[in-house]
């Protein structure tokens, strides 16, 4: 019987297990998917937000804040980027400067720091790229861009070293309380456990209305986005916001760590839990919106669009704790925005309930920190003469529009939880996420994939799962 299972290897059930990993407990994290990060934390704005949005006195704004201010601190742990490339909130007419000051004084109620108001010059001033639309603005200092993926198989890769199982393509199909703990039915087999961990994503109302007679009901809601080139990824500096609405923070404007501009979402309620199709009318509101916030937003520069889904809860708050007529069982369920902001605070939090019920004795030997991949092309001629030197293949160009090499890429699918799909490859390094999407790089890495998992050419997947008579 295992300690605790973990469903959903998004970036907070990774934060939650790589927590838990200081402690000398059995602990596994199922995922249905070929790779951890591919839900929701895979497909999403890349925002570390201040935490001036969330509602005074409310588990969202508690952990957004106090993720904002562990980010720095863990993204050089773990090595995944971050920058505090701090946010603006615009407005575009007088009588909209007052919902600025109410966003001021609730981010002061949530203790976030050294915001402050600006009137039109000053906010041209830290962005001259803003559009003549604009009347005043709300800067936050302390927000932040990360890269979500990065930061998901950081934690998901510091978690697998302190000793961490993850059952990646595995599938929960029902959740049966035992006389102590939980049998937990999937198509790989049965497990059993002392506690389970919710973190489903928009599944996860499917879990907690299998053990818990309080039902709770997630709406998949969907929004687009549009990738635009390095080229114009200097645009603006800041994260442009607009005044948000009851759906969410608005369609943005932003720089991600990579040196991209990325504009987006839409907000839709589906009902389809797969439903991460765009839509040309999603797109078309997109640019339109993201021109109200600054000017000359280069189309003709998008490089590739998609979509993601929030985990809505209809009270709109973050469900986190313990089911209170099925013991043991852990919701973590409603992380939508700010839940990637919140993630570090989420595992400690969680991890702390944990501690407190299963009282188990610290780990000896925990391993602190993770090293990320090398960015071959980040280094000086002399520490690259020594790479290749040790390593040949760090001289081979696999992907020219990201500058990956072949070592790199051999690096993404050895190490631990390792690329096993095109797209694990292409989250871990980049290769395919260039301007020319995958159009020069993917036959390249197609061979390097076949030949470190020793399968024919024709199984190398894009993403997904394989087919149950593969063997990998």
């Amino acid at each position: 019987m295992k300690d605790v299972i973990i469903i959903g290897a998004g970036v907070s059930g990774c934060a939650i297990a790589r927590e838990l990993s200081r402690y000398e407990l059995s602990v596994c994290v199922i995922e249905k998917e070929s790779d951890v990060g591919e839900g929701t934390s895979k497909a999403n704005s890349g925002i570390v937000h201040g935490g001036f949005d969330a509602k005074p006195g409310s588990l969202k704004a508690k952990l957004n804040v106090e993720g904002n201010r562990m980010m720095e601190e863990m993204a050089k742990k773990l090595d995944f980027p971050f920058r505090r490339n701090g946010s603006l909130v615009i407005c575009h007419r007088e009588e909209e400067v007052g919902a600025l000051k109410n966003l001021l004084e609730q981010g002061k109620a949530n203790h976030v720091e050294g915001m402050q108001l600006l009137e039109r010059e000053e906010a041209l001033k830290l962005e001259p790229n803003l559009s003549d639309e604009i009347y005043a603005a709300l800067h936050i200092p302390t927000g932040g861009i990360v890269c979500p993926f990065g930061m998901n198989i950081a934690y998901a890769e510091n978690a697998a070293e302190n000793g961490v199982e993850f059952l990646l393509e595995t599938e929960v199909l029902a959740i049966r309380p035992l006389e102590t703990g939980y049998l937990i039915q999937t198509d790989q087999g049965d497990l059993e456990t002392r506690c389970v961990v919710n973190a489903a994503g928009v599944y996860a109302d499917v879990f907690h209305n299998m053990v818990s007679a309080q039902k709770i009901h997630i709406t998949p809601r969907k929004g687009e986005y549009c990738l635009m080139d390095k080229e114009v990824g200097g645009l603006v500096d800041h994260t442009i916001f607009q005044l948000p609405t009851e759906k969410g923070k608005g369609v943005l404007v932003t720089p991600t760590v990579h040196g991209n501009l990325l504009v987006g979402p839409t907000a839709v309620d589906i009902e389809e839990k797969e439903g991460t199709f765009t839509t040309a009318e999603g797109l078309k509101e997109v640019l339109e919106k993201s021109g109200r916030s600054v000017r000359s937003v280069p189309k003709r520069k998008i490089i590739t669009s998609f979509a993601g889904l929030r985990a809505h809860e209809e009270g709109g708050e973050f469900v986190i704790g313990e089911a209170p007529d099925a013991e043991g069982f852990i919701d973590v369920a409603g992380i939508e925005s700010p839940g990637l902001s919140s993630a570090p605070a989420i595992g400690v939090y969680v991890k702390d309930l944990l501690v407190k019920k299963l009282l188990p004795e610290p780990k000896q030997q925990f391993i602190e920190t993770r090293k990320d991949i090398l960015r071959f092309m980040e280094l000086s001629e002399e520490e690259k003469h020594a790479v290749m030197q040790k390593e040949p293949a760090y001289g081979t160009m696999v992907c020219r529009c990201e500058q990956v090499t072949e070592g790199e890429v051999l690096d993404a699918i050895r190490r631990p939880l390792g690329a096993r799909t095109l797209d694990g490859i292409k989250r871990r390094t980049r290769a395919e996420m260039g301007r020319c999407q995958a159009g020069f790089c993917t036959p390249k890495l197609m061979e390097l994939l076949a030949r470190e998992l020793q399968i024919e050419l024709k199984e190398v997947r894009k993403s997904g799962r394989r087919k149950r008579h593969e063997a990998i």
